[in-house]
């Protein structure tokens, strides 16, 4: 699935952010919304000059709350991300660097006994945050390989993740299609951000793209009542035909 996706359609810049804070912001913000209101969101946290730790620790409850609320739950989200700041004070000085020094699974355990953080938002802020080398599973993922007969619909999260985590671990990033090869059938991805374009190991680059090639699959062909199999790159692997 890597080795098919990764050369059909290249890069897919994820995650697009400017920073590894913003990268952990938007991951609390995506909570169950789209990514287009997370980006407004962003937006304006930006435009309001608090899309950093200090501006987050430093804005009112309310103000903050009135800023993110087109990323849906923003009274939840925004105690999340007042939680989280007050965590890396506590714990870290207030420094991102030291706490994505920590090893990975430590830093894990920390992450998800905060408030309102669970695996997949965790496991996105270690790994295209702290480019720590672990896989993200998320809807699509889990959808796709249930349909390919991979996992079973009572699959756990860390069960899945495992499982691709093994599958991938020799893998090494393949030489990927240029931006500009100019193939309209690609689906429409990120431009190029510091923190997609940040060096990582070979490993988290592996990770990195086949979560990313996933959300595509998920989002254009693997669609929740109505799959695309025929069109789909993946289609070819299928063991049966997929029925809505």
């Amino acid at each position: 699935m890597y080795r098919k996706l990764a050369r059909a359609w290249g890069r897919q810049h994820w995650w697009p952010a400017e920073t590894p804070f913003e990268v952990i912001v938007g991951a609390i913000l995506t909570q169950n919304t789209s990514w287009t209101n997370v980006e407004r969101a962003l937006g304006r946290l930006h435009a309001a000059g608090k899309l950093t730790v200090a501006g987050i620790r430093e804005v009112p409850l309310p103000k903050l709350e009135e800023v993110i609320r087109s990323s849906g739950y923003f009274r939840q989200k925004a105690r999340r991300l007042k939680n989280f700041v007050t965590f890396l004070d506590a714990h870290y000085r207030g420094s991102l660097e030291r706490m994505f020094a920590t090893p990975t699974d430590e830093l894990r355990a920390e992450l998800l006994a905060l408030n309102g953080i669970g695996p997949e938002t965790a496991d996105s802020v270690l790994l295209y945050g702290g480019n720590h080398a672990i896989f993200v599973v998320d809807a699509y993922t889990r959808r796709i390989l249930q349909r390919h007969e991979t996992v079973s619909a009572e699959a756990k999260y860390d069960d899945i993740r495992k499982l691709v985590e093994r599958a991938l671990r020799r893998e090494q990033p393949l030489p990927l299609l240029p931006d500009s090869c100019g193939d309209k059938s690609r689906p429409r991805v990120h431009s190029p951000s510091a923190m997609s374009s940040a060096d990582r190991s070979p490993l988290s680059q592996v990770y990195n793209e086949m979560h990313g090639l996933f959300v595509q699959v998920g989002k254009h062909y693997c669609q929740k009542s109505e799959p695309k199999c025929e069109v789909c790159p993946l289609g070819p692997m299928l063991k049966k035909a997929v029925s809505s």
